[in-house]
C-alpha cells in the first residue's frame, strides 16, 4: 500500500505523501485496496497510470468477493471485468495475487485450476495458499505446486517466522498481527518466473535480520537465473514497514547487484532545516 498517514515525516513529507512519493523510493506495491473494494474506478486507474513511472509495478489482490465469498466458483465474468478495469496499467502490472481463504483446501483445487486455465497470457499470477494441507509436504501440496507450475503461476511465500518468534507480551500491534496472520511454515519454492515473498517483520530488528539472512542468497540466486522476484515487507502495525524495507534492501544491494533506494521525502525535507 502507499496510503498511510503514519509515514508522514519519514517516507513522506510531513504534510503530503502518496503514490508519487512512494514510487520515488520503491519499485512495486502490494495493492490491498482491491481485495476489500473490488475493481477500482476508471478515473482512479487512469490517475495511477499517470503518476507511476514506467518501471513501477502494481501487484493487486483479486477481490475478496471472488476469492472468499464466491470461493472462485463461477467468477469468469467478474474476473474478466476486474482485469479489464486494470487495462490502463497493463504494462505496469506485477503478479496479480489470488489469496485463498484459510479453509480453501484440496477439494476446491479444481476451481483454482479453472481460473488459472482462463488467466490472460502475459499477465503474471501469484497464488497464496493458507490451508494446512498445502504445507504438509504430502500429496496435497505436491498437487497444488504442480498445478501452479503447469500454468506458470507463482506461489506466494508468506514468511511469518519473525512475527511469531516471540509471544506478543501485551504489545497491541503484535497481538493483532499474530491474530490476523496464519501461522504456517515457510516453504521456499519458485513455481513461476516471479517468486513473491511477503515478509512479516517483528518489532525486534535483530530478529528481522536473523530470519532475513537466508533470503539474501536465495534472492541473489533467482536474479542470477533471470528470475524476477518480488519482496513485500510488513511490520506488525506497518508503521515501521518502509524503514524495514529500506534496511533489508540495503542488505541485498551487494549480493543482488541492486541500485540504492531513493531518499525518503520526509528526511530530505528535514535536512533542509
Amino acid at each position: 500500500m502507499w496510503a498511510n498517514a503514519e509515514w508522514r515525516g519519514s517516507l513522506y513529507p510531513p504534510h503530503g505523501g502518496g503514490l508519487e512519493e512512494y514510487a520515488r523510493v520503491f519499485s512495486a506495491v502490494e495493492g490491498n485496496t482491491t481485495f476489500y473494494s473490488g475493481a477500482p474506478k476508471a478515473e482512479t486507474v487512469a490517475a495511477w497510470a499517470q503518476r507511476a513511472p514506467p518501471g513501477f509495478r502494481f501487484c493487486f489482490k483479486l477481490p475478496g468477493a471472488l476469492t472468499h465469498r464466491r470461493r472462485l466458483l463461477d467468477i469468469e465474468a467478474e474476473f474478466e471485468a476486474f482485469v479489464d478495469a486494470l487495462a490502463p496499467l497493463r504494462d505496469r502490472l506485477g503478479p496479480l495475487m489470488v489469496q485463498l481463504p484459510r479453509d480453501f483446501g484440496p477439494a476446491e483445487l479444481p476451481r483454482l485450476a479453472v481460473l488459472l486455465a482462463r488467466w490472460p497470457a502475459g499477465l503474471p499470477c501469484a497464488v497464496e495458499p493458507r490451508h494446512p494441507a498445502f504445507f504438509h509436504k504430502g500429496s496435497d501440496e505436491v498437487a497444488f505446486n504442480r498445478l501452479l507450475i503447469s500454468h506458470g503461476a507463482n506461489r506466494v511465500m508468506l514468511d511469518v517466522r519473525p512475527l511469531f518468534a516471540t509471544p506478543a507480551n501485551g504489545h497491541p500491534g503484535l497481538i493483532q498481527a499474530q491474530r490476523e496472520k496464519p501461522k504456517r511454515p515457510l516453504h521456499v519454492i519458485s513455481t513461476g518466473s516471479n517468486p513473491l515473498i511477503r515478509y512479516i517483520g517483528h518489532l525486534d530488528p535483530s530478529l528481522n535480520d536473523a530470519y532475513f539472512s537466508p533470503w539474501i542468497e536465495r534472492l541473489a540466486l533467482w536474479i542470477k537465473q533471470g528470475i524476477t522476484p518480488f519482496l513485500f515487507v510488513h511490520t506488525a502495525d506497518n508503521r515501521q514497514a518502509p524503514e524495514l524495507a529500506r534496511h533489508l534492501h540495503g542488505r541485498l544491494i551487494t549480493a543482488c547487484g541492486l541500485a540504492p533506494l531513493g531518499d525518503f521525502a520526509g528526511e530530505r525535507q528535514a535536512s533542509l532545516f
